[in-house]
């Protein structure tokens, strides 16, 4: 007895939504075309200053190291409080927002990095923070 078997259909595509996306992102950019030749529809000469600043970005942060001496360092340069101070008070008067990353060594002492803190807090750095690393745990 013969078994009677469908016809396979084949797959078809419809391709309608596709069209519609499609339609509706060649009326976006029309629209968003006519925006910008808005802005070039006056003559309009914009007037030249001679002491204008370059608009920079914004500074890096400034890493204060205390090794485990107490000694202190800007960067790379070995600094005092006063100087530390002299330094924070430049960099703040630049930009208001300076960032400033203390680096302390685990086995130092806290006095020093307190000393860091207490100058960034006279000169009114507001955007302080301590570095730290992630302890790793050993996997049995």
């Amino acid at each position: 007895m013969p078994l009677k078997t469908e016809e396979v259909e084949e797959p078809v595509l419809n391709l309608t939504p596709m069209i519609d996306i499609v339609l509706l992102l060649i009326i976006f950019f029309m629209v968003g075309t006519k925006f910008s030749d808005a802005e070039r529809q006056f003559e309009i000469e914009l007037p030249t200053v001679a002491d204008a600043l370059p608009l920079t970005e914004l500074p890096d942060e400034l890493i204060v190291s205390i090794a485990k001496t107490g000694e202190m360092f800007l960067g790379d340069q070995l600094i005092t409080l006063q100087e530390l101070e002299v330094e924070l008070k430049v960099a703040k008067a630049r930009y208001a927002e300076q960032a400033v990353v203390v680096r302390g060594d685990a086995e130092g002492r806290y006095q020093s990095i307190m000393d860091v803190l207490a100058v960034c807090h006279r000169v009114g750095v507001t955007n302080l923070s301590l570095a730290n690393r992630v302890a790793q745990e050993d996997s049995p």
